[in-house]
């Protein structure tokens, strides 16, 4: 169910329903059937995991626990993305850290006509990890090495994962909001308590959809954003 979140006081209202069950283990197989994903993104995707693992070795970019966990934590996670959004061409994830969702996305849209997603990260050492995955995957995709709120990009989607509370993140992707964009944040368990916070300085139209990847998760798809003037 939508809601429109205003008034400060006002809880967040969304109906959230069980998620499907997954297949255990969820491997490169469960994703492709999960997915639809074709021969060539799944060769895409190895390729990725095989260069995440080696430089993550280096620099740390996720725990080693999530390596195990690529096919259903990182990937499917992010893949879940495109169908909340299936005409959006182009993207912008903010603290793409890793990649995910953003490199992710860029896979699987890969080959689709006018299709770019925007990678903005702030720390150097990970724009160097997604500036050498989108040339050795040769990804319509471009890293910027910079803060979201101080850029101004036009974009049908803006995303995050596990970059801020919600409130905060707002702000970081107020210039994206405000410019059309629609909001698609990865969420965890807690995501009602971020929402009911972040009405005290926002007003926004959000819809509170489970994760396909976990039961836990939430996205946020947010639209049609303003600030709360002080009282």
């Amino acid at each position: 169910m939508s809601a429109d979140l205003a008034p400060p006081e006002a809880p967040p209202v969304a109906a959230v329903e069980a998620s499907p069950q997954l297949a255990d283990p969820f491997d490169r197989a469960a994703f492709a059937a999960a997915s639809n994903a074709s021969e060539a993104q799944l060769a895409d995707l190895d390729r990725f995991l095989a260069l995440l693992t080696e430089r993550n070795a280096q620099l740390n970019l996720v725990g080693p626990s999530a390596l195990a966990a690529f096919w259903l934590r990182h990937a499917y996670d992010s893949a879940q993305l495109l169908t909340l959004a299936p005409e959006a061409l182009i993207w912008a994830d903010i603290g793409a850290g890793a990649g995910f969702p953003g490199l992710i996305i860029a896979i699987l849209l890969k080959g689709r006509p006018d299709v770019h997603v925007h990678l903005i990260e702030s720390t150097a050492k990970r724009c160097r990890f997604l500036e050498e995955a989108c040339a050795t995957l040769d990804l319509p995709a471009t890293v910027h090495n910079a803060r979201a709120e101080d850029l101004e990009l036009k974009v049908d989607v803006v995303t995050a994962r596990a970059v801020a509370p919600l409130v905060k993140l707002l702000g970081y992707a107020w210039p994206y909001l405000c410019r059309g964009a629609t909001g698609l944040f990865l969420k965890g368990q807690d995501v009602e308590a971020e929402l009911k916070a972040a009405t005290r300085s926002w007003k926004f139209h959000a819809r509170l959809i489970p994760s396909l990847s976990s039961e836990q998760g939430r996205i946020v798809q947010l639209k049609r954003i303003s600030r709360v003037r002080p009282g």
